[in-house]
């Protein structure tokens, strides 16, 4: 499996590798070997990948690997029976089965909305699905987009949701006391793509009437901040909006346990992840319908359309000042939570693998069959 990842903060698909990287060991029928494309970062993956793998860096830079993988199938990975690329990209392999992860299609949907690096991930699975090679998608909904947007064969896509790892009990009142008043909360890399300047705009809306409030934004720098920067000068609210960027897993628990709700006003999704984490924290969820957010979010959550200011406004409002509704949606949240673990993905994930590498004898890939049946 591609490991690179782990390097990086863990969001998003650092999360997905760094659960499955720490259970996959436990299956003690397969033989793990991390491939680290980043050659500057190969002292670093010792200290980051979890016992029971082996390593293996590429001898070259990510830019000259992916570019050579893109465009003539070199380097190739030798003497596996099967290669993972939890990310968009499966490297390219001598008699190995392949498996690539698609998050989603923002690439092929959005390309105005990605970064250089993720306008060749088309090309790159493209590559790999004409060469035979199975995906491996993290929702239904992005199922149903691959098979009508790559035209392949549904039997080579397979679905493994996404698990969740509850934060830990956070303090509301730490959580509070960062912000100093109270606060809505949004967790996700600033990129356009989680439309941060529709909430913002949202938030105008409401300050009139909730003047005490603040909008919290935890997340990474991607790219379009200063679209972000633009909007908050513009509409004078620079003194209503914190950017934190990164947070630890325990500040993360904090700031959900003192929040008043979660935003998530993205205009399009493969999973959404911080829907998961607000609903274990009994937090309220306010959000769009975009990509499988309402797969992921079920009835435990307030939906409206994407870049919509006016609807995600009026959304905000009624589950601020309405205690029944919020206590609904909690409840619900928490029911909504049940159906997803990382333990179950890595099961899951494992009978896939057995399957690819041409060994479906095994019992895991009847539970995991059973599993999918029971999710439909």
């Amino acid at each position: 499996m591609d490991v690179t990842a782990l390097l990086g903060p863990t969001t998003g698909v650092g999360q997905m590798v760094k659960h499955l990287a720490a259970r996959l060991p436990r299956y003690p029928a397969v033989d793990l070997t991390g491939l680290l494309v980043s050659w500057r970062g190969r002292a670093r993956l010792s200290q980051v990948i979890p016992p029971g793998w082996a390593m293996k860096p590429v001898p070259l830079p990510a830019r000259v690997t992916h570019g050579g993988w893109r465009r003539f199938d070199r380097p190739k990975v030798k003497g596996f029976d099967l290669v993972h690329g939890p990310n968009y990209v499966v490297p390219p392999a001598d008699a190995a089965a392949r498996l690539v992860t698609v998050h989603d299609l923002t690439a092929w949907r959005f390309p105005e909305l990605v970064d250089h690096h993720s306008r060749h991930y088309p090309q790159h699975l493209r590559r790999a699905v004409d060469e035979g090679a199975h995906i491996h998608a993290v929702s239904s909904y992005v199922a149903d987009e691959i098979e009508a947007e790559l035209g392949i064969e549904r039997d080579r896509i397979h679905v493994v949701r996404n698990g969740f790892e509850p934060v830990p009990a956070g303090d509301a009142r730490r959580g509070r006391s960062l912000v100093g008043s109270p606060y809505v909360l949004a967790i996700g890399t600033i990129e356009p793509r989680k439309d941060y300047v529709s909430l913002v705009k949202a938030m105008a809306a409401i300050w009139p009437i909730l003047p005490e409030l603040k909008l919290v934004i935890a997340g990474t720098d991607g790219w379009g901040r200063d679209q972000l920067n633009s909007t908050i000068v513009e509409l004078g609210v620079t003194d209503r909006v914190r950017l934190l960027g990164y947070v630890s897993d325990p500040v993360k628990a904090d700031l959900l346990m003192g929040a008043e709700l979660l935003a998530y006003p993205s205009v399009y999704e493969g999973f959404g992840l911080p829907i998961l984490e607000a609903m274990h924290a009994g937090v309220p969820v306010v959000s769009t319908y975009a990509g499988a957010i309402p797969e992921v979010a079920g009835r435990a959550a307030v939906l409206v359309e994407p870049r919509d200011p006016s609807a995600l406004a009026g959304a905000l409002l009624t589950v601020l000042e309405d205690d029944e509704l919020r206590a609904q949606l909690a409840a619900a949240g928490r029911r909504q939570i049940v159906g997803y673990s990382w333990d179950r993905a890595a099961e899951e994930l494992v009978a896939t693998y057995r399957l690819l590498a041409g060994d479906a004898a095994g019992e895991p890939i009847a539970r995991a069959s059973a599993v999918a049946a029971e999710r439909g």
